[in-house]
């Protein structure tokens, strides 16, 4: 029977089960596989940026930019996320996996929705639409039909986490509180429920609307339920990402939360507001199509119940890194423990690079761009790419990537490959990122340049045409020079990846203990020295806040003649 085919992880003591560490690791190589897609079809589009159209044809362009939304911003992320899902249920919990064969059926219906996309925007990239795909804009009904063997798939795996669940539950593998990560994958699991359902209330119509069916469909409600999709599966991210980081907290020193009830807490608060950040994508929408009371209170009030957890974890998950070292010994000064981190660990270097980047790049520009005043000047500009770079890049890949250093020995039981590769590929891929990020949101925010258009400076010849000032110039010089740097970095981490597991010596349970050992430091500290850090933040959060709405009132002139 598969419950008797287990093993006891010998560095974290968790117990791995037969069907789901198999459907672990097929999920996460299906992962990177679609990573790999992804990242190389950001070359053409960021050479049509710095380059021109006249390198790199709008056509293109547009088919670039198709291929790698779908698999940087959907494949890649929810192929690992069920990874992550099926790890923490079962290994996490120490239980079984429940109707392994429902999570088959769902990872091949999975796999053959993202491959029909794939397939046909290559071979019919004139038929299909933005990663946007607006109504009344209509595509094939074959790329309806991709999307939602995808979303099925992807509902049959949580269903088959939530089972599993049930049975620790039932089962009482744990103690009085569920595990933390256990707690984190489950509120991504319920925010997945909500944007798959959103994603069948648009994708379905839709689809019999493409066969001549449904004879026509309101284009203000099609593009309002696609964001509780396209939006909503952002949100899983984010819950996802923050579950991986204290995950490596405890990986890499040892770190526990300073406060796993205030830690729960501010999942909650995600499962309470987080979706509201679909709304930034609708405020622009005519006259009517969402109340002024329903976005003041919103997009001005309720939208914060999420940014207050972010702000939990943006100092729990550090408090846990200072917590670890500090019990350690490493407790020299105010700063002494970050100093004296474990620097040359791929995994701590990924956690903190995500961390910091997805703090000061990606959570401040999306609460900013999230207020409804503020947003009149972001909208559909380079913006709102530059924030994603910050939080889906910079943030959840970078911290899915330090995990997969330590799934890689732990489960597939092999050593990494060119290990002095992977010591610098986080800081390639977040440099790179940074970079990039920054000159998009300056792009977009100060000088307006759209999104999502393969001819930015000529605009096809038409009369919307515009010069831009010399530092624009300037600014995409260094979005080429960021996206080359983590191309690099992106393609850097596939090859170690696939390269362990071709290749990657095989490791006994001796060589995991000795080289992965993973102990919760037990004691009381103080985390003095991110107590300063969070302050610095708030810092800087506030004077970016101010600075982009003082930026707003200098765009026109109010109360003057």
């Amino acid at each position: 029977m598969a419950i008797a085919l287990e093993r006891t992880c010998p560095a974290t003591g968790l117990r791995l089960f037969s069907a789901a560490e198999t459907l672990v690791k097929w999920n996460a190589v299906a992962a990177v596989v679609f990573l790999l897609l992804g990242l190389l079809w950001v070359i053409p589009s960021t050479l049509n940026r710095v380059l021109g159209p006249e390198t790199i044809s709008p056509n293109l362009y547009y088919q670039a930019t198709f291929l790698h939304g779908w698999n940087m911003l959907i494949f890649w992320v929810l192929f690992f996320e069920v990874a992550l899902l099926y790890f923490a249920a079962s290994a996490i919990l120490k239980t079984p996996l429940a109707w392994p064969r429902l999570a088959w059926g769902g990872f091949w219906l999975m796999l053959a929705g993202a491959l029909l996309i794939n397939y046909l925007g290559m071979t019919q990239p004139a038929s299909f639409l933005p990663f946007t795909p607006y109504v009344p804009l209509k595509a094939p009904p074959l790329f309806y039909l991709a999307i939602l063997l995808f979303a099925v798939g992807a509902i049959l795996a949580v269903l088959v986490f939530f089972a599993t669940l049930y049975g620790a539950w039932k089962a009482r593998t744990y103690g009085a509180s569920m595990p933390l990560a256990a707690f984190g994958a489950l509120t991504a699991a319920i925010l997945a429920v909500t944007t798959l359902l959103s994603g069948a209330i648009a994708f379905i119509p839709a689809f019999f609307w493409s066969l001549g069916v449904i004879p026509e469909l309101n284009a203000l409600w099609w593009r309002h339920t696609f964001w509780g999709f396209g939006h909503g599966a952002q949100q899983v991210n984010l819950a996802a990402m923050v579950t991986a980081w204290y995950l490596l907290a405890l990986f890499t020193v040892g770190g526990t939360t300073p406060s796993e009830r205030l830690s729960r807490i501010a999942f909650f608060l995600y499962l309470l507001g987080i979706n509201l950040g679909s709304a930034h994508h609708l405020l622009t929408e005519p006259t009517g199509a969402l109340s002024s009371a329903w976005t003041w209170v919103n997009t001005g009030y309720l939208i914060h119940v999420a940014v207050l957890g972010s702000l939990i974890h943006a100092f729990s998950v550090p408090a846990a890194l200072e917590r670890g070292l500090r019990l350690k010994g490493f407790t020299q000064g105010l700063f002494g423990w970050l100093l004296r981190a474990p620097w040359s660990n791929p995994g701590f270097s990924a956690l903190v690079l995500s961390v910091v980047l997805f703090g000061f790049l990606g959570g401040t520009s999306g609460v900013t761009m999230g207020s409804y005043d503020a947003n009149l000047k972001a909208h559909n500009t380079l913006m709102v790419v530059g924030h994603f770079k910050g939080t889906v890049v910079a943030g959840m890949t970078l911290a899915f990537m330090g995990l997969t250093y330590y799934l890689l020995p732990l489960l597939f039981r092999r050593r990494l490959v060119l290990p002095g590769l992977a010591k610098v590929q986080p800081w390639l891929f977040g440099l790179g990122m940074a970079l990039l990020s920054l000159a998009m949101l300056r792009l977009g925010v100060v000088y307006g340049m759209p999104r999502r258009f393969g001819d930015t400076f000529t605009f096809g010849g038409s009369a919307l045409a515009f010069s831009y000032p010399p530092e624009v110039t300037f600014l995409l010089a260094l979005m080429g020079i960021g996206g080359t740097l983590a191309l690099l970095g992106g393609l850097a981490f596939v090859l170690v990846a696939v390269g362990t597991l071709l290749a990657g010596r095989p490791l006994s349970d001796e060589g995991i203990r000795t080289a992965y050992q993973v102990k919760p430091e037990e004691g009381e500290v103080r985390p003095r020295g991110v107590y300063a850090l969070a302050l610095a933040f708030l810092v800087f959060f506030l004077v970016y806040y101010l600075y982009n709405h003082w930026f707003l009132s200098q765009a026109w002139f109010i109360g003057r003649p």
